[in-house]
């Protein structure tokens, strides 16, 4: 057998419970900043990964999937914009567009996809996504509410907790060893909570109140049409990122899993995965990269260890004090990783630009771009009456539409 054919074996349950810490710190914080459930965010990306994998069972990959940090704005803009419920219902609108994407290339290859999302669009919406909520992140290392309207914690403690917490993070970054440099992001919040503790901001009477165990707050979808079409084109840059994330994980492994199970069949499996944490109140499930950066080191290449993961994700959902604990977490430590990932999704927004040499002396190439990013980060809205388009779907379908419509400029001929 070979070394990535699927083996369930008990002695791999360790291994398992290993990938699953270093997605954990990614994994909890994507709720933890959003205002949904932790434990739900367990519960349900264990779920996505077994949907995934069964979908995949003719060739499972070796990935591990769990809360999208591309949706950190847009579900936090939709939560104070639509409530919880409505918000939902737009993720599940997106996972039904990666559904939709799947069974594209099914028929026509994935060609077409970069036709539709060319690098010019693809680019300036991921950039707004990383800065639409920049004010947020710095509200909250102020110690502040998002909206800046209330202050939790006193400036001058929130500035130090915020400020060693984004230290931390950069540090582990540049300098980090081993499995250290796949958990950042859990270190950064650890140095900042300790301060926390120390400076006795940190109120423990969630995890006093909580029971040891319970079931996740799940909750229920509720059909907003506004909310749908908001989130549809912020579908577009997780599902090119899937892409990214399939090639690494059969670089990874020596093994082309865009050929088998390909991906039409690994973009279908993060559809539903995200179709099913979305109904119960979770974030949207994406690939996890640092879990292929952890297989890569490990060369752990068996699927049936991220099954373990998966197993033990649902586990820990039902642990109540650990939801408790997360809890705890003051906005301070929050909002020092959030400058940092907020500006890390923007930039990679920049990257995806510089990578593929988009030309911006080409007037086409930059009325594109200008148009996206003032739209949405301006906060333009457009009232159609039976709905209403604002931030990042507005620009992201204003920039769909230029690319369709603006005629591509003709390469210039060599002068005689």
């Amino acid at each position: 057998m070979a070394a990535t054919d699927y083996k369930f074996r008990l002695k791999d349950s360790i291994i398992g419970l290993q990938f699953l810490f270093v997605a954990f710190g990614a994994l909890v914080l994507v709720p933890i900043l959003t205002g949904l459930d932790p434990n739900v965010a367990l519960f349900t990306a264990g779920i996505g990964t077994l949907a995934f994998q069964c979908i995949n069972r003719k060739k499972v990959p070796p990935i591990f999937l769990a809360s999208s940090f591309a949706f950190i704005a847009p579900i936090m803009y939709g939560v104070q914009t639509w409530g919880l419920p409505g918000t939902l219902s737009g993720l599940i609108a997106a996972g039904l567009f990666y559904v939709l994407i799947s069974f594209l290339v099914r028929l026509r290859r994935a060609d077409w996809l970069h036709y539709i999302l060319p690098p010019v669009v693809v680019g300036p919406v991921i950039i707004t996504i990383g800065l639409i909520l920049a004010p947020v992140a710095v509200n909250m290392a102020m110690g502040k509410t998002g909206d800046g309207s209330v202050e939790l914690v006193p400036l001058r403690q929130a500035m130090s907790i915020s400020l060693l917490s984004l230290m931390v993070t950069i540090v582990v970054i540049l300098k980090g060893r081993g499995m250290f440099k796949l958990l950042p992001v859990l270190c950064g919040i650890v140095a900042g909570y300790t301060l926390s503790v120390v400076l006795g901001v940190v109120d423990f009477a969630a995890v006093s109140s909580a029971p040891l165990f319970a079931l996740p707050a799940f909750t229920a979808p509720e059909f907003n049409l506004e909310a749908i079409l908001y989130m549809l084109p912020i579908a577009i840059a997780p599902a090119v990122e899937h892409l990214g994330d399939i090639l690494a994980i059969s670089s990874a492994t020596k093994e082309n899993y865009l050929e088998k199970p390909g991906l039409k069949n690994t973009l279908l499996g993060d559809g539903v995965a995200t179709c099913l944490a979305a109904s119960m109140g979770g974030p949207p499930n994406t690939t996890y990269s640092e879990v292929t950066g952890a297989v890569k080191i490990t060369q752990a290449f068996n699927p049936a260890i991220m099954t373990w993961a998966a197993l033990f994700a649902i586990l820990l959902a039902f642990v109540a004090k650990l939801g408790g604990l997360l809890a705890t977490i003051p906005v301070p430590v929050i909002g020092g990783v959030l400058i940092l990932l907020f500006g890390i999704i923007a930039s990679i927004g920049i990257q995806t630009i510089a990578d593929h040499k988009v030309d911006y002396n080409d007037s086409r190439n930059l009325i594109i771009s200008s148009v996206i990013l003032v739209s949405a980060i301006g906060g333009m809205s457009l009232d159609l009456g039976f709905v209403s388009l604002s931030g990042i779907g507005l620009g992201a379908i204003c920039g769909i539409a230029l690319n369709l419509v603006l005629p591509r400029t003709q390469p210039k001929k060599d002068e005689a």
